[in-house]
């Protein structure tokens, strides 16, 4: 992606977190010579490759998947938080709008998980994600095997060791600090809880609440 020095996000961890916070992603390929995408929920597990992996699964009617075998390079996007910039809200002008946001890109090539078990226990950690925090957390423990996997037939697992990893975190780095701050306070007024992940962001402070 287009990716001015100043906007350029290199710490890993920033990365990572973002990554696991937004984790509704865009899986990117090519397909029959056309770009293909589709909307999934995505895991990173961060200890294996150079820079992770990205598991996931996707319908079995889905024709992306078949593409995997072709060995060629994929692109997961993530999309952190986002907000529009009024130029009111600087102190210098004159000045224009804007959109602040911060996205990272995972390239890799993706394979078919063909192992039930395997394919199974991505299953597992992807619904343990996502029942986190939840005061009774449903499992697959909670439906017959048989169903469970009549279920998985019509899906299919994969995995992404990610060979690149791209941040950019367009926070204001090219405005003096006095503008910056005046438009953290003015998104933060905004009442949108979005806009107030932004603002923390341009304020230099971590994204997480």
């Amino acid at each position: 992606m287009y990716l001015p020095h100043h906007f350029a996000e290199d710490d890993t961890a920033a990365l990572r977190q973002l990554m696991g916070r937004h984790d509704f992603a865009l899986l990117v390929t090519t397909q029959d010579g056309a770009p293909f995408a589709t909307h999934l929920p995505l895991l990173v597990e961060p200890d294996t490759g150079p820079h992770g992996t990205i598991l996931g699964h996707m319908s079995r009617a889905n024709p992306q998947w078949r593409g995997f075998a072709e060995g060629v390079e994929a692109l997961a996007i993530f999309h952190g938080p986002h907000a529009y910039i009024s130029p009111s809200w600087y102190a210098d002008e004159p000045a224009v709008p804007t959109w602040n946001y911060a996205a990272v890109h995972a390239y890799g090539t993706p394979t078919v998980i063909d192992d039930h078990n395997a394919a199974l226990a991505i299953l597992e950690r992807l619904v343990t994600v996502q029942e986190a925090g939840r005061a009774e957390p449903w499992s697959l423990d909670n439906v017959p095997d048989d169903f469970r996997d009549t279920q998985m037939r019509g899906i299919t697992a994969f995995e992404m060791p990610i060979i690149r990893l791209e941040g950019k975190f367009k926070m204001g780095q090219n405005k003096p600090a006095e503008d910056r701050l005046g438009a953290a306070a003015g998104l933060r007024a905004t009442g949108d809880p979005m806009a107030a992940e932004v603002a923390v962001l341009m304020e230099g402070g971590d994204e997480s609440p």
